[in-house]
């Protein structure tokens, strides 16, 4: 039964997030947690994600810009290594307050608030007509690419903050979701590395399959949003990534992700 849950869950968020760039992970770690201990669910997930990336960067790694990637990128894997290595050494981040909801505990912390605030500024500029006009500079890219590198190795939501930005970065639909891949892969390689050691500790060796399964689905999902890709207009995009910003920065501010 968990084998078809996680592996439909994978097909669907990835045909989904395949135009948002963010939202794979965050989708697919609740599932993988209802059946494992929270540490694996983090590890699976990851795994199944840098998988996808792969595969999806030769999908859509050509229509990546150089500079873009150079700009946002660069900050971005150095601020990976920095949130990631942080993250290990930091085994008990204090939270502000928890609260149960049907049995569950939810807790609060300054990371969540953060993240959770940031993401929903950047929903509603999406939203506004005249705020969604506004374009980042090429000035404006290192500080965005560091911001989403450096939580994504603290906390792993760096898709998000990261589409935030190049969705205003001038792009177009091809450019702006194959710069997306090619820097979530250098950003997923960085954030491996890191935890590699606790990953191997973990029993990923018998949970081997579950993970080729959910990683083929995955990748049957980003070859149908491929596909997809051109029937599908840049505001369709703009559109979609500013409700999934708006339900990803409540749930992640309430402690829920």
């Amino acid at each position: 039964m968990e084998y078809v849950l996680i592996c439909l869950v994978a097909f669907l968020a990835s045909i989904l997030t395949f135009f948002s760039g963010f939202g794979l992970g965050t989708i697919l770690l609740p599932v993988f947690a209802f059946f494992f201990p929270i540490e694996v669910a983090i590890a699976l997930t990851g795994i199944v994600h840098f998988f996808n990336n792969m595969f999806k960067l030769t999908l859509v790694g050509r229509n990546a810009r150089k500079k873009v990637l150079f700009y946002f990128g660069v900050p971005a894997v150095i601020a990976a290594f920095l949130g990631a290595v942080l993250l290990v050494n930091l085994t008990d981040i204090p939270s502000l307050t928890s609260y149960t909801v049907f049995g569950k505990t939810y807790e609060i912390t300054w990371v969540n608030i953060t993240i959770g605030a940031l993401l929903l500024a950047f929903a509603i500029m999406d939203l506004i007509p005249f705020l969604n006009r506004l374009k980042f500079e090429k000035k404006h890219l290192p500080f965005g690419g560091f911001l989403s590198g450096f939580f994504g190795g603290l906390s792993g939501h760096q898709g998000a903050l990261r589409s935030a930005f190049l969705i205003h970065a001038g792009l177009s639909k091809e450019a702006f979701i194959g710069t997306a891949v090619v820097i979530s892969s250098f950003i997923d390689l960085t954030r491996l590395s890191v935890y590699s050691t606790q990953i191997l500790n973990i029993g990923i060796r018998e949970n081997l399959p579950m993970i080729l399964s959910a990683t083929v689905a995955a990748m049957i999902g980003a070859f149908i949003g491929n596909r997809l890709l051109k029937k599908i207009t840049l505001e369709f995009i703009h559109k979609l990534v500013a409700i999934l910003l708006i339900v990803v920065s409540l749930a992640i501010g309430l402690g829920l992700i």
